[in-house]
């Protein structure tokens, strides 16, 4: 079961008790890096965070969209804030800045995507060029 599959209301299987899933948008960008660097560091960072959904990159840019279990929005915003940060070295991440931020709740990435303004879940999953 995904989490966009799952119960619709309070708690399901994936979420403790205190717990929500939180659908995480991160965006970041600096300057140029070589493109397999890129990919290399993203699948990195996809392995070592086990609900990482998917990337997007360029050569200047990234977009990773995942979901993050966490009691609020502030802590899931927390943690998606130091994503980046904590895995620059263990996944070779280039030296970018985090420039965009988007959390939401489930049942608010599921009404989105029930009248077309969400992306729709990623498939396949990993890591893809822009």
């Amino acid at each position: 079961m995904t989490p966009e599959t799952a119960s619709p209301a309070g708690t399901s299987a994936e979420e403790g008790e205190g717990h929500r899933l939180w659908h995480v948008t991160l965006s970041v960008s600096g300057a140029a890096a070589p493109l397999p660097e890129v990919r290399r560091g993203l699948e990195q960072l996809a392995h070592d965070h086990a609900f990482l959904l998917t990337s997007r990159y360029a050569e200047d840019h990234a977009e990773i969209r995942y979901w993050e279990e966490a009691r609020d929005l502030h802590d899931a915003a927390a943690m998606a804030l130091r994503l980046w940060g904590e895995h620059r070295s263990s996944a070779d991440l280039p030296p970018w800045e985090i420039v965009g931020l988007e959390v939401i709740d489930r049942a608010t990435y599921r009404k989105r995507l029930a009248t077309g303004r969400a992306p729709a879940p990623v498939a396949p999953v990993g890591v893809h060029p822009w």
